[in-house]
């Protein structure tokens, strides 16, 4: 047997879900790699598609091989594993292609690695004279190569899988960025205790983990009995960062920013505006407070000199709704932008609103019965004061954003190629939000198990890096929950 252990026939839908799961089913060149020319023929297809991941992914892939060394080669030079199973009989006209895929390691922890990957040529397939379904024809000749060199097949797509499984030949798929059930992620934990509450020992705890210690007493008929005492920390390198909510919201708090209303919100609140945390992902429907929050703790790290700005970003194409896109609109690009800012603009009029009451300057102008141009006028002049910037997504690219807190919207409906785009262009001293609501996805080819959203939150289970949580309290009306809990 050969050094490499196991032999993979990729589909077309393992590139496109993820261009590196090349490198994950390789392990470091211990198994061998391989597709077929339709397969490369599918990619192709895709590689002109610019509104999707799939062609995303496929561009990639295409981006990888220009710079791989690449060469034609014998049968004899295959993997061993792969000639020791081979049909010479079935296989006598095929022509083999080696390409030295050249994978960044940085992005998986390590140096950059050359991984050895095969094409199958085969100009004529048996089963496209046999062949009578209306679809399926690449799949069935994917599945001869498969059969014919006895390999085992990947692929994502089911119908194929199950094809391929009658036939006799064995199967996988991998999902590499799909998170089952993300609405069980959770970062917060209750304990009861009866003396002094201690850091938890019962598993392993990341930096930004939200507790909450109930204390317990026992009564003179020795029942035990909460007391309604409760204290609250976060977990910092390995011990408790006690939470006093009533100092951190109490008098002390500036009347000038909105209050968070619940537990949830200011463990959200403090977690934004923690000197050691950088960045923040947030789950919760509408309602939950995600936008508001978050521009409160913008606007205490403006005042006190940590940032220089806040920048709100969200995606402008709603992938269900051409005409709905950004380039259809009417007006201007800034114009264009502002109908897809309507959740910046709510929580900065809510925040007038606030300031109003609490404010004695006459021209504070804002109130709600105000007409819609001094409205208008009073929501400019605020995001001046506090240098809030709208930014469409796509104009990322090619800049780096540094000091300051920046808030990613509708992560849900994005991908994890957007998100990486994302974070790679913060610079030093920036603080990020990454926020959405796993149960609204509006992108056709992202799923609830599959956006940057819950890639995210997945991360943060097991990083000291990111703080995660999930706002799961919403104050909404009851037309908007009957519909969140019944659609």
């Amino acid at each position: 047997m050969s050094e490499q252990e196991k032999a993979y026939l990729l589909d077309t839908s393992v590139i496109l879900d993820d261009h590196t799961n090349i490198l994950r089913i390789s392990q470091e060149n211990q198994n061998a790699v391989i597709i077929t020319n339709i397969v490369l023929s599918e990619l192709n297809s895709k590689k002109d598609d610019m509104r999707s991941e799939a062609g995303f992914q496929a561009r990639e892939f295409f981006r990888l091989a220009d710079v791989a060394v690449g060469e034609p080669i014998a049968a004899v030079e295959l993997p061993a594993i792969v000639l020791e199973r081979i049909d010479p009989t079935q296989c006598v006209n095929d022509r083999y292609y080696r390409l030295a895929l050249k994978f960044d390691r940085s992005l998986h922890g390590g140096e950059d690695v050359l991984i050895d990957f095969y094409i199958i040529h085969r100009e004529h397939y048996r089963v496209a004279t046999s062949f009578s379904e209306l679809k399926g024809m690449n799949d069935a000749k994917i599945g001869e190569i498969a059969d014919d060199y006895d390999l085992t097949l990947v692929t994502n797509d089911m119908s194929f899988r199950i094809a391929a499984e009658i036939r006799g030949i064995p199967t996988q798929n991998i999902r590499n960025s799909s998170v089952e059930a993300p609405e069980d992620i959770d970062f917060s934990s209750t304990y009861t205790y009866t003396g002094t509450p201690e850091f938890p020992t019962d598993g392993e705890h990341h930096n930004f983990e939200q507790f909450t210690f109930i204390e317990q007493a026992i009564s003179s008929t020795s029942e035990t009995y909460a007391t309604g005492i409760q204290r609250y920390a976060l977990s910092s390198n390995n011990q408790l960062e006690w939470c006093d909510f009533d100092r951190r919201f109490g008098e002390h708090f500036d009347e000038n920013l909105v209050r968070p209303m619940n537990i949830e919100q200011k463990f959200y609140f403090s977690m934004m505006t923690h000197p050691q945390n950088f960045v923040t992902v947030v789950a919760g429907s509408t309602g939950s407070g995600k936008t508001l929050v978050a521009l409160q703790a913008g606007l205490e790290l403006v005042e006190e000199g940590i940032v220089e700005g806040i920048i709100y970003a969200r995606n402008t194409v709603t992938s269900n709704d051409q005409q709905s896109e950004l380039g259809f609109r009417k007006g201007d690009e800034e114009q264009k932008l502002g109908y897809f800012m309507y959740p910046l603009y709510a929580a900065v009029n809510f925040t007038i609103e606030h300031q109003n009451k609490h404010s004695i300057d006459a021209r504070v102008e804002f109130t709600g019965t105000t007409n819609s141009a001094k409205r208008e006028n009073a929501t400019e002049l605020f995001m001046k004061k506090y240098n809030i910037e709208a930014m469409d997504i796509a104009h990322m690219r090619g800049t780096t954003i540094s000091r300051k807190f920046v808030i990613i919207d509708e992560a849900q409906n994005m991908t994890n190629a957007t998100l990486k785009l994302i974070g790679t262009r913060m610079g030093e001293e920036t603080r990020l939000v990454i926020m959405g609501d796993p149960g609204q996805i509006d992108h056709p080819f992202l799923s609830k198990r599959r956006n940057a959203l819950v890639s995210l939150l997945n991360k943060a289970q097991h990083s000291d890096f990111i703080a995660g949580i999930q706002l799961r309290h919403t104050i909404r009306s009851n037309v908007a929950d009957w519909f969140d809990k019944n659609f």
